[in-house]
């Protein structure tokens, strides 16, 4: 399986990591001079710098035959955009965009991510779980008391 990976961050670096020691093909793409620069001395080839919402850039990366494109930058308008890109322009089959404002889930679903992940929303979802998991222990408790 071939993966694109737009964004080198912690994210984009460790996603990468774990990717290529599982066996997929992997491109991660860059576009900060040094944090591409750290990012080649481990990956190599693996790592390109530019852009990854550059449709020139997502070509030459092979784009027209990747099999997932996954955007894990710190900007949700160019996880956006590269997701587009590549649906549109290049079919990938599936797409997935990290979104870092929740309230930019619903509208990146709807112009075409097939997946988006926001880590604000599974956390709240988390807290929701426990509170509820709280509430539920301490009726529990209540009701016991009463007998």
């Amino acid at each position: 399986m071939y993966v694109i990976l737009v964004g080198g961050g912690k994210v984009g670096y460790y996603l990468t990591k774990t990717l290529l020691s599982e066996g997929f093909e992997v491109t991660l793409i860059e576009k900060e001079r040094t944090i591409f620069e750290k990012l080649f001395q481990e990956f190599k080839d693996s790592v390109v710098l530019g852009d990854g919402t550059d449709i020139r850039l997502l070509h030459n990366s092979g784009a027209g035959r990747a099999d997932l494109l996954v955007s894990i930058t710190g900007h949700d308008q160019d996880n956006l955009v590269a997701c587009q890109l590549a649906k549109r322009k290049f079919g990938v089959a599936h797409t997935i965009a990290r979104v870092n404002n929740p309230k930019n889930e619903d509208i990146l679903r709807r112009l075409g991510v097939d997946t988006t992940l926001s880590s604000t929303r599974i956390i709240f979802n988390l807290i929701e779980q426990e509170v509820a998991a709280q509430v539920g222990r301490l009726q529990e408790a209540a009701a016991r008391s009463r007998e």
